[in-house]
């Protein structure tokens, strides 16, 4: 075999893998939409049904301004800021530059922007759920893209990028995104609820009043949904490397999709059962399977599946304790995002700082630490926490936050969305057939 042949079996099995890390990411990020679906059919059930159709829409209309907003300034604020608040050069990441568009020569700035992309919608579809029935749809859409594009990625750079400074001094650990998206979208939502207030008749007297979901199955699938879409989210957090590395972590330590596929089953099933334990209600236990996701995705790839079962179990039956605790305060978490998203990666982080103290990490990178992972948990919630509450505080003060009581109590569909969930006012038939009088149709 001629040195020429073995030269181009090498560049063609190197281009081979280079396109077999392009169609894994594509992959990912088409199963992450499912995340989306299952937001979207979680709120609308969650909600009464004349404020159904807006829940919806806002989910809609999430993925829809986080992904240009993302596109624009969230990719270059990732790769600006490892080192604090201080940029570095980035000016590959800036919209107009070569890599931003289509390149022949790039398999990978294309479809890792993508990924983090659909990271950076999951934190504002957190938000949405949080604030159903009651917030305007342009104020929720504001601090959505703020959120989905600024916030969670600088908190990324801070705990995910190779050179963040959480890593690098603090040995920082957050395979799967606990911290870096749940917990700073949990408190970031925490801070806006704390400025808009809670649905009208929520609380009575200080007694907080059941508002029950128009469609509870609508929810539990909904949530059903999101999980399945998980597999997507932390099949993106983990690096598939081409030519003989194999697959690390995003910080660069060995791992694999089996070990992944190990806790991830293992968190499911234990959050599931904890919740179930603490709440005996159906959207508590369905939504424990999240919070045990989320609860050891920081350390999905060094726990004993043994380990992530009895850590999830806890951060599972803690959860509805938390989101009781919350509403006792006064606050009106509609789907409980504080409690899964918020305290459960907080949670999940330091978890991974008791069980996984003095894990190495590669190179010269400190070890991990309980001390590195408080740290990092308090900064991920703090970095949610100030924006969320300072942006919604100016909204408040604007009169640009929340809807009147008048269209609240009447509904937001009324308003915001000029349509009907479901037209059970109007003659079947004349739909079917097509003979609605004029005007009619905007009741369907």
């Amino acid at each position: 075999m001629t040195v020429e042949t073995v030269e181009s079996l090498k560049a063609t099995f190197e281009m081979h893998q280079a396109m077999n890390v392009e169609v894994f990411y594509w992959w990912c990020t088409a199963i992450m939409f499912m995340i989306h679906a299952g937001f979207l059919a979680y709120e609308i059930g969650a909600s009464r049904v004349k404020n159904a159709l807006t829940s919806g829409m806002k989910n809609i209309l999430t993925l829809s301004v986080i992904i240009p907003t993302f596109y624009f300034f969230g990719w270059w604020i990732y790769n600006a800021f490892p080192n604090g608040l201080i940029p570095i050069d980035a000016s590959a990441a800036l919209p107009w530059s070569v890599s931003m568009g289509p390149d022949v020569k790039d398999m990978g700035t294309g479809i890792f922007f993508a990924a983090f992309a659909l990271f950076g919608a999951t934190t504002g579809s957190i938000l949405s759920g949080a604030v159903i029935e009651r917030i305007r749809l342009s104020a929720f859409l504001i601090l959505a893209a703020i959120l989905g594009s600024a916030v969670w990625i600088l908190a990324g750079a801070w705990g995910w990028h190779p050179d963040g400074w959480l890593l690098t001094k603090l040995g920082y650990h957050d395979v799967g995104a606990s911290g870096v998206v749940h917990g700073v979208a949990g408190f970031f939502a925490l801070g806006v609820l704390m400025n808009l207030g809670a649905r009208v008749g929520k609380f009575q007297n200080g007694v907080a009043m059941y508002i029950p979901p128009h469609s509870l199955p609508m929810s539990l699938i909904g949530l059903m949904m999101i999980i399945v879409g998980f597999f997507g989210f932390l099949g993106g957090c983990i690096i598939f490397n081409s030519g003989d590395t194999g697959w690390t972590t995003i910080y660069g330590n060995p791992t694999n999709l089996s070990a992944f596929g190990f806790n991830t089953l293992m968190g499911f099933a234990g959050g599931v059962i904890g919740a179930y334990l603490t709440s005996r209600e159906p959207f508590w236990t369905m939504s424990g399977g999240l919070a045990g996701i989320i609860t050891v995705a920081a350390g999905l790839d060094l726990y004993y599946p043994g380990l992530a079962f009895v850590i999830a179990a806890s951060g599972g039956a803690l959860m509805p304790v938390v989101g009781r605790m919350i509403e006792k305060m006064g606050v009106d978490d509609a789907v409980g995002a504080v409690a899964v998203h918020g305290f459960c990666g907080l949670y999940g982080v330091v978890m991974v700082g008791v069980f996984a103290s003095s894990y190495p990490n590669v190179g010269d990178l400190p070890d991990i630490t309980l001390t590195g992972q408080l740290i990092g948990g308090i900064v991920m919630a703090l970095t949610g926490f100030i924006p969320g509450w300072g942006i919604s505080y100016v909204l408040k003060k604007l009169n640009a936050l929340r809807v009147p009581p008048q269209v609240e109590v009447l509904g937001l569909d009324l308003v915001e969305i000029p349509a009907k969930p479901y037209p059970e006012s109007l003659p079947a038939q004349a739909i079917i057939e097509n003979t609605l009088e004029p005007g009619q149709e905007k009741l369907v």
